[in-house]
């Protein structure tokens, strides 16, 4: 296996195994996962077990924070084990997570809910472009983003040591990770070129010619970064605010601190050295470079979709799933709304459903599934799955507009009570989409794979209007 050639750390000790360092709840970790057992056939039933705030409902607040606090420090990795921290051996454990198998092609980059849906439509693998992981910060403060980057740098410094050909984007954001931004630090790492254990899976996978897809998200956030190799950002795009909201004076912030135990007198944001740089989520240049560079020596071509925003590529994947599913014989009327970790593909394709992702529970989002559902052709029924966050945030969506999404069915309307109960401060696993996609009606068989030429035209047509860029 690749994962077994790249097992020993730069140190000549063995590094971690990926599944202890990638962050559990984190983006890239579930979609490998949920596009991998998609192409074997499984769904997603066994991904995930509830989170500790899960039976806490309607405990008081100091309670939850303090719960919450203490999970996050008990998952997150000791100073320690973050140096001994191996990027390669993460991307061997991605790689490995799917079948041996010949693949007509790929899909890499940003991770998204709708490419994991793509990749499956395609029948390809889907690689990130990066990972999540969390470190413990013990005597860590969710109002003190500047002791944040204080602790993270030093980490940074002991995981570059080892691995230096990727770069370390350190992301403190109370209003979308609430209390535990506190008790660690996250840091997304990105490769800078591409990785060893990607080249010999596409090199020994990939049919001749076979096509690669590189998916990059092009949201930019204000940072600070002094060319070391760790950069910091005060707040993300996924917290469903703006860069100006961080700023000690503003209300948001003043609502988001106390929400999570904080106080905004506190709050000293270090200095921003790049007003408008891709945010954690963005592909490295040199990943991408090393992709073209590879597939041009081994006549792969690579085709690439930037995503101005992660709605333009629910609504444009959305879309293509409908016609694919037509083209098929299938009524393509039926929409399941998937939310941040809430998604089964193999289930969707199941069901003959139509997948729309909204990113996270946040307004924004939602209210780009609503503009996307206003102005498409009516759908017979509309299940909605809404993720609750585990905490509060002035920027998250309520129930009732949930509920206005569901309301675009014709016939059907349903919102998951299961995901309800208790929103937005509780959590539920991913098998809870299983749960409730199971119990959809079958639609077998499945459509044939689509061809990438296909899709490309497709996501094209689609997402033109709405920025996708696809070249």
């Amino acid at each position: 296996m690749v994962s077994e050639r790249v097992r020993r750390g730069p140190a000549g000790d063995a590094g971690l195994p990926g599944a202890r360092v990638v962050a559990a709840a984190s983006a890239a970790r579930t979609l490998v996962a949920a596009t991998a057992r998609a192409l074997r056939g499984d769904d997603c039933g066994d991904l995930g077990h509830p989170g500790p705030l899960a039976r806490l409902t309607g405990t008081p607040e100091p309670v939850r924070r303090a719960a919450a606090s203490r999970a996050a420090g008990r998952a997150a990795l000791t100073a320690a084990q973050v140096a001994r921290v191996d990027a390669e051996r993460v991307a061997g454990w991605f790689v490995d997570q799917y079948p041996e198998r010949r693949w007509p092609g790929a899909v890499l980059g940003s991770p998204h809910g709708s490419a994991a849906h793509l990749a499956v439509a395609l029948g390809v693998p889907w690689l990130p472009a990066g990972f999540e992981l969390s470190a413990q910060w013990g005597r860590g403060a969710v109002d003190r983003p500047d002791a944040a980057l204080d602790h993270g740098a030093a980490l940074a410094a002991r995981l570059l040591a080892g691995n230096p050909r990727v770069h370390v984007r350190q992301v403190h954001c109370p209003a979308s990770r609430g209390v535990p931004a506190g008790a660690t630090v996250t840091l997304t790492v990105r490769w800078q070129t591409l990785p060893g254990a990607y080249a010999s899976f596409l090199a020994d996978r990939l049919e001749p010619a076979a096509p690669v897809l590189l998916l990059h998200d092009a949201r930019t956030w204000p940072l600070r970064d002094t060319g070391d190799g760790h950069s910091f950002q005060a707040g993300c795009p996924g917290s469903g605010l703006d860069p100006v909201d961080f700023h000690p004076d503003a209300r948001t912030l003043r609502h988001v601190l106390r929400a999570a135990g904080g106080d905004e007198t506190r709050w000293r944001a270090p200095e921003v050295t790049v007003s408008a740089a891709f945010a954690e989520n963005g592909v490295e240049s040199g990943f991408e470079h090393g992709a073209r560079e590879w597939g041009d020596r081994h006549g792969h071509p690579l085709h690439r979709v930037v995503v101005p925003q992660p709605d333009a590529l629910s609504a444009a994947t959305a879309d293509l799933y409908r016609r694919w599913l037509r083209r098929a014989g299938k009524t393509g009327d039926r929409l399941v709304v998937e939310c941040g970790r809430l998604l089964d593909p193999g289930q969707v394709l199941r069901a003959g459903l139509v997948p729309y992702w909204c990113e996270n529970a946040t307004r924004r989002r939602v209210e780009g599934a609503e503009w996307w559902l206003a102005g498409s052709e009516p759908f017979s029924s509309v299940d909605v799955l809404p993720e609750p966050p585990g905490l509060r945030s002035p920027a998250l969506a309520g129930l009732p507009q949930w509920l206005a999404v569901a309301g675009f069915g014709r016939r059907r309307r349903a919102l998951d009570r299961g995901a309800a109960r208790g929103y937005p401060v509780t959590s539920v696993p991913t098998r809870r989409a299983t749960e409730v996609l199971r119990n959809q009606p079958c639609d077998l068989p499945a459509p044939p794979p689509l061809a990438m030429a296909e899709a490309l035209a497709a996501l094209r047509d689609a997402g033109a209007h709405q920025g996708l860029l696809v070249c």
